[in-house]
């Protein structure tokens, strides 16, 4: 009988860890989310995957011969810079959200002028572009990480660069004609803004509690 009681006590430790507890008579912990962060997380995600969508519709339109949309495209394509200054504002306040959507447009504009340099084979052009490109990465990283402790510059700028490179995998295998590399390179390139909305979002929260109560 001892055995049997002993048997049981060991197959019911484990349950107990597995459900986060440091006991067997205390109770798991439960992290309560309000309503306002998971309605602020997800449209942040949102307004982000949009982001890389539209910008990839972009790319469809100023590298395929014909297309008439390339003008609306840019125009929905930086509207959506727009919607992501804007959806900071409650948190940082107007200023900061419309410094936000200055640092992205001017972001979209070099992307813009780097597609139509690679269309055209001007490599020269397109190194010089890049640097620009870059140069405005480190300026969102920097604005980003001033205005939130929690977020690091370096963190951010590792993010942006790899944005940046999926991007350029998007452009290089569009102009190569390369439809199933494209399709990678989108996927991983929503994966990962997913992963750098998600971060920038979880530091607003962290820095800001009382305004997601």
């Amino acid at each position: 009988m001892k055995k049997l009681l002993l048997m049981g006590f060991i197959f019911l430790f484990p349950l107990n860890m597995v459900a986060g507890t440091t006991s067997a008579y205390s109770k798991p912990q439960v992290q309560n989310v309000s309503q306002s962060e998971v309605k602020f997380v997800n449209e942040f995600r949102r307004l982000w995957i949009d982001h890389v969508l539209w910008t990839s519709n972009y790319i469809t339109s100023a590298t395929t011969a014909g297309a008439e949309d390339q003008k609306q495209v840019l125009a929905r394509l930086l509207k959506n810079q727009e919607d992501i200054g804007n959806a900071v504002k409650p948190v940082y306040g107007e200023k900061a959200g419309n410094k936000l959507t200055d640092l992205l447009k001017e972001h979209i504009v070099i992307a813009g002028k780097i597609v139509d340099a690679a269309k055209s084979g001007n490599e020269a052009l397109v190194k010089q572009l890049n640097k620009e490109w870059y140069r405005n990465a480190d300026e969102i990283a920097a604005f980003l990480s001033s205005a939130n402790p929690y977020l690091k510059n370096e963190d951010l700028k590792n993010l942006l660069y790899m944005h940046l490179k999926l991007v350029t995998n998007d452009l290089s295998a569009s102009l190569a004609k390369n439809w199933n590399g494209r399709i990678v390179s989108i996927d991983e390139g929503v994966t990962h803004i997913i992963l750098m909305a998600d971060t920038i979002s979880a530091g607003a929260v962290k820095q800001f509690p009382d305004k997601f109560k």
